[in-house]
């Protein structure tokens, strides 16, 4: 009997040792670069408002909640994925060099093919 009560406690000891910590999702490459281009677009048209700094900050935190939502994702959820990529510098380099790409060509393309 008493060698059960010890088998039983060790083994809920053992089970609430276990970690509860739930590694969030990390997005994507892919998805971080997409989301980096709608922000930058996002900071350009909020700087670009004949509105004081003070002004554009405050749209600007309006519209980057919006690129979250149109991008499914939580702002959170966000944040600790470009923590977790800047802890790796040559990997946030080839994000950014996408990223740049990418507005190069959004820069460069006709008026005509943007859609507002």
């Amino acid at each position: 009997m008493k060698s059960q009560f010890w088998a039983i406690l060790t083994l809920f000891l053992l089970l609430g040792c276990e970690s509860k910590k739930k590694q969030s999702p990390l997005l994507s490459e892919d998805e971080m670069v997409s989301i980096l281009i709608d922000i930058h677009l996002t900071e350009g048209i909020a700087s670009a408002l004949p509105i004081s700094y003070d002004s554009s900050q405050t749209v600007y935190s309006l519209m980057e909640l919006e690129v979250f939502k149109k991008h499914g994702v939580e702002d959170s959820i966000f944040h600790e994925s470009l923590r977790y990529y800047l802890q790796f510098p040559d990997e946030m380099d080839k994000l950014y060099a996408r990223v740049i790409d990418s507005l190069v060509v959004k820069e460069s393309a006709p008026e005509s093919q943007e859609s507002f």
